[in-house]
């Protein structure tokens, strides 16, 4: 029976390539520009500071911000995109990152860059967690691992783009170049969103979880932002009382999930070893290789004395690999459960492989482990993309998409954190053998949790009768 409604409710889409085609055109545009602006600080972070007087605590919040926004924004976006609307919640979310892209070009301090970075996180929020809703309502089958491959290849695109394009464009017109660029982009494609993608709402749309919503975003905002804090020093009362508030915050989301009839999140879903497999992947996915790869400008600008423009190139050893091995992972024949637990062990192999750098070690070095450290990732990714709406009710596709994002950026927060803390209190002669020293600790703790979240993974049998997306 649910089959049965499940290949009625996508028969006209199926009909209808052309249609299909451009949502995961458009999906898959949107998701890269996502990308691009979180990457945009990357490069041109000395520039920005500079010209807006951003000290080492207002950097930290430059490059952290959109992350804060994000990580608040993603699951209730997905859940507000099923139940009124993907397509609609899709191009608020454009047309957010837009005016905030504006917001962020014109700021005349710090203080407005980064809440005009965290507006873009929200807005970035509204476009990943609907964009992947938008596919798997669009596809299914063999056809759905075709559309997911690609999305996750936009996401190792806009990373692998992001940083060089952000550094040639400030460049030509100063820091505030890239913003503008983002800005004409995320119009273009609110435009084109509202032109070519259909709406697709749940069967039985569900009444706003008001309270929920709020208890997660500020949860997650508190948490994150305690998080960002300690790069300026743990021990100081706002990390204490903002990481508290987090976790109270949190536990009140989950309690006040218990006790709804409808709400935002059904816990029950962490009883399908699919769904738990994928969320056990994706903070892992964040902890361990996002995390490590996350270092790497640090290591070569810090240690080895690589100028920010190489470091963009060099960083493409890792995401532009990435962003082909998740388009070509459509033609492995294995499970997506194996593919999750393969991309971890492989991420995990590929992070051990640049342990051990000192003060002699070249850019060269690293470029091995890198490339199977990409690779391997992309194929996580494209598992991540499928599994996330795959292993939630057909109806649920976005917030499917928007509780798998909310991990990884969780994952990435925790581990850049601890890592971060890890480089900055390595003892050693100089700076850069500090660093070194930082970065080996930071190499074993990153491959730990990409270890334990393959044996997550695998510890999560597959679950006897689950949802099998119907055939495209």
């Amino acid at each position: 029976m649910h089959s049965q409604r499940l290949e009625d409710e996508r028969r006209p889409l199926a009909a209808a390539a052309p249609a299909r085609d451009a949502t995961l055109a458009v999906a898959s545009a949107a998701t890269a520009l996502v990308l691009i602006v979180f990457t945009l600080p990357l490069t041109t972070l000395t520039a920005t500071a500079q010209a807006l007087g951003a000290g080492p605590g207002g950097q930290a919040w430059i490059l952290s911000a959109m992350s804060v926004g994000a990580a608040s924004g993603l699951l209730g976006s997905g859940a507000v995109g099923d139940d009124y609307g993907r397509r609609r919640t899709f191009l608020a979310g454009t047309l957010l990152l837009a005016l905030a892209s504006v917001l962020g070009a014109l700021a005349p301090n710090a203080l407005v860059l980064i809440l005009a970075r965290v507006v873009q996180g929200l807005g970035g929020a509204a476009v990943l967690a609907c964009s992947l809703g938008l596919i798997g309502h669009a596809y299914s089958g063999r056809a759905l691992a075709r559309a997911t491959a690609i999305w996750g290849g936009a996401l190792g695109a806009g990373v692998a783009v992001g940083p060089i394009l952000a550094a040639q464009l400030a460049a030509l017109g100063g820091w505030s170049g890239p913003y503008w660029f983002a800005a004409v982009a995320a119009l273009v494609l609110t435009v084109s969103g509202r032109l070519l993608l259909g709406e697709s709402v749940a069967a039985r749309p569900r009444p706003v979880d008001i309270a929920g919503t709020f208890l997660l975003g500020l949860g997650m905002a508190a948490l994150l932002a305690g998080f960002t804090q300690t790069r300026t020093g743990w021990d100081q009362p706002s990390v204490y009382g903002l990481v508290i508030a987090g976790v109270a915050l949190l536990a009140g989301f989950v309690v006040v999930e218990r006790r709804l009839a409808n709400p935002m999140l059904d816990l029950a879903l962490f009883r399908r070893p699919d769904f738990t497999g994928a969320i056990l992947a994706a903070l892992a996915s964040g902890a361990g290789v996002l995390t490590l790869m996350s270092l790497i400008p640090v290591i070569l600008e810090r240690a080895m004395g690589v100028d920010t423009m190489t470091t963009a190139w060099v960083l493409l050893a890792w995401s532009a690999t990435s962003s082909v091995a998740a388009i070509a992972a459509r033609w492995l024949t294995l499970t997506p459960r194996q593919l999750l637990i393969g991309g971890l062990l492989g991420c995990a192999l590929g992070q051990l492989s640049v342990y051990g750098l000192d003060a002699d070690s070249s850019v060269l070095r690293l470029l091995p482990g890198m490339l199977l450290a990409g690779a391997a990732n992309g194929v996580l990714n494209a598992a991540l993309g499928r599994q996330a709406v795959a292993s939630v009710p057909a109806d649920r596709s976005a917030m499917g998409s928007g509780a798998n994002n909310t991990a990884r950026y969780l994952g990435s927060a925790t581990g850049l954190t601890l890592c971060t803390l890890i480089v900055t209190h390595a003892g050693g002669g100089s700076e850069a053998d500090a660093v070194l020293a930082g970065w080996n600790g930071a190499v074993l703790v990153t491959v730990g949790c990409s270890l334990l979240g393959a044996l997550a993974v695998f510890l999560a049998r597959a679950p006897a009768h689950g949802r099998v997306p119907a055939e495209a």
